[in-house]
């Protein structure tokens, strides 16, 4: 993903930051000094965001790691202000299995929950949901709670959220995998507008969120769709097999030439046969700007 830097790598797995993660971080910072004007409460609203994140990156890893137990790769994890996304090459074929992969996220969040209550229950400093507060109060206790609220949000029965795809699972277990798309996405797209008509009168950021599931919903369907029209369709049927290739010794302007009067984005270059690089219409046209700008640069009068 654009504008995201490497901070760590789990398992083979790239875990990535988008830079719009810095404007949160200055937000935070900002909403916990207005209260009391605290330096200290500022470090503790960062470090809480920070710890909140962590939590959102192995929630991630739940998925990723359960996902490679069944042979499905985890391109990166990049973090994002409204949570985390693990990029997977694709979905379990098997429901039993997506099943598996879904809820392993939201069992993570139980995981710490449980033990982050152990810990508190422990020293007698278990704090109700009603007495949280976002700035001060006991770091561990919000940790908890937010623990407890990924799970239980994460599992609402609605696309994008694991809770979709544990419905899914579920029914496509005793029908194909695009009916049980449909009707998981409707179901979630019921929830969106439940969500739109609260946020109406209880709490605007409803909408936004509704807007969100229905997107998701919308997405996944058309995605299920796409998924089935292919279904089992060698590669053959749908390549293209009309193409120009290119040897390493040709003009780049030639090259140019054919990608502009072909429908193909890339064409391939061969030596004697063999697949040496490819030259994409992006690629060509830039390389065509800069030789045209060192000639210019170079004519009698120029500087």
């Amino acid at each position: 993903m654009k504008w995201s830097w490497k901070i760590a790598q789990v398992a083979g797995i790239g875990i990535y930051v988008h830079a719009t993660f810095v404007i949160l971080l200055a937000w935070v910072g900002f909403s916990h000094y207005l209260p009391r004007h605290s330096w200290q409460d500022v470090a503790d609203g960062v470090l809480f965001i920070i710890a909140l994140f962590t939590i959102v990156v192995l929630h991630e890893l739940g998925h990723a790691l359960t996902a490679k137990r069944f042979g499905v790769r985890t391109r990166d994890i990049t973090l994002l202000p409204i949570g985390g996304v693990a990029r997977l090459e694709r979905i379990p074929d098997e429901p039993r299995q997506e099943l598996a992969v879904a809820l392993a996220g939201p069992a993570v969040n139980v995981l710490l929950a449980a033990i982050l209550f152990a810990m508190l229950a422990a020293g007698e400093r278990v704090t109700a949901l009603t007495d949280v507060t976002l700035v001060g109060g006991d770091f561990l206790s919000k940790l908890m709670w937010v623990n407890v609220s990924l799970a239980l949000f994460n599992l609402l029965p609605a696309f994008p959220m694991d809770g979709g795809r544990v419905l899914r699972a579920l029914l496509a277990i005793r029908m194909n995998y695009l009916r049980a798309t449909q009707i998981a996405a409707g179901i979630g797209q019921g929830i969106a507008l439940l969500f739109g008509l609260l946020g109406l009168f209880v709490n605007p950021f409803l909408v936004f969120i509704a807007l969100f599931v229905w997107m998701g919903a919308a997405q996944e369907a058309g995605m299920a769709q796409m998924r089935s029209a292919f279904g089992g369709i060698p590669v053959g049927q749908v390549m293209t097999t009309e193409f120009r290739t290119l040897s390493p010794g040709e003009m780049a302007e030639l090259a140019l030439a054919r990608l502009q009067s072909s429908t193909c984005r890339s064409l391939p270059v061969l030596r004697n046969g063999p697949l040496v690089g490819i030259v994409t219409l992006e690629n060509a046209g830039e390389f065509m700007m800069i030789q045209a700008a060192m000639h210019a640069r170079l004519l009698p009068g120029k500087t």
